[in-house]
């Protein structure tokens, strides 16, 4: 396959950026994205330029790093994450556009890659389970119905890579948060901390300056691990409800 790429460069997060083209020859239809990306960072090596930087560990679709907006769609033109995404999906000729998340809550370090550790601090705010050591049932000893772990763990699937926000056009974490809160609000676990925790959470996402929700659906369509937007009506219910008990107190 030959293709065009059309990549942001950026050398720093001071840098103004903006979109350099290169053609690719040689490509495998049965190549990953992130694998097509190696074989254009090998040609810059060899001509001495600067390879291209971007997010990757796991490989597997189950960390999240591979964060890269293509043609215009958070992880590309089918609902997966990058890694997992094949050439096979492009055609002979295509011109791709790659870009890094565009959020201010995710402010671009070089080129493709991002700094998303405003997730990491939401969860330290409270998307924990605080239990003290000893006398602490097994979990599989605490009966809890099938339809609610179902739930829960359906929740539990967001890997935080930050799709949601890179589609909405607001920049909300609305989904990543509400699955967070789901997945330990649904569970005994979690309700220790249950009122606490939603409104730490939410409180830290607006501080880290995501934008509103306006139920558009775009997070859920665009999830590579189709996170329901039923967890947002849950996230709303529990902020209500902690809210409500805070002023009555």
């Amino acid at each position: 396959m030959k293709l065009t790429l059309k990549v942001w460069r950026q050398k720093n997060n001071k840098d103004k950026g903006g979109f350099k083209t290169y053609p690719l020859d040689g490509i495998s239809a049965d190549m990953s994205f992130l694998e097509m990306l190696d074989v254009l960072n090998e040609d810059l090596n060899e001509k001495g330029e600067d390879p291209v930087h971007f997010d990757h560990d796991c490989r597997e679709g189950i960390c999240g790093m591979c964060s890269l907006y293509i043609n215009g769609k958070p992880h590309g033109p089918k609902q997966t994450t990058t890694c997992q995404l094949h050439m096979r999906s492009f055609s002979d000729g295509d011109t791709i556009t790659i870009e890094p998340w565009r959020a201010t809550a995710f402010p671009v370090q070089k080129d493709l890659v991002v700094d998303r550790s405003a997730f990491d601090r939401i969860i330290q705010s409270g998307g924990y389970v605080s239990v003290n050591t000893g006398g602490v049932p097994d979990a599989n000893e605490i009966p809890i119905p099938k339809t609610i772990a179902d739930e829960a763990f359906d929740a539990a699937t967001c890997i935080g890579c930050g799709a949601c926000v890179a589609a909405c056009k607001n920049a909300s974490a609305m989904l990543f948060v509400s699955a967070k809160v789901s997945q330990l609000a649904m569970l005994p676990q979690g309700q220790v901390e249950r009122k606490e925790r939603v409104e730490k959470m939410v409180a830290q996402m607006d501080a880290e300056g995501f934008g509103a929700c306006t139920n558009t659906g775009a997070c859920a369509a665009e999830c590579p691990k189709g996170i329901s937007l039923t967890n947002i009506a849950r996230l709303n219910r529990e902020y209500f409800s902690a809210i409500v008990s805070s002023e009555n107190v």
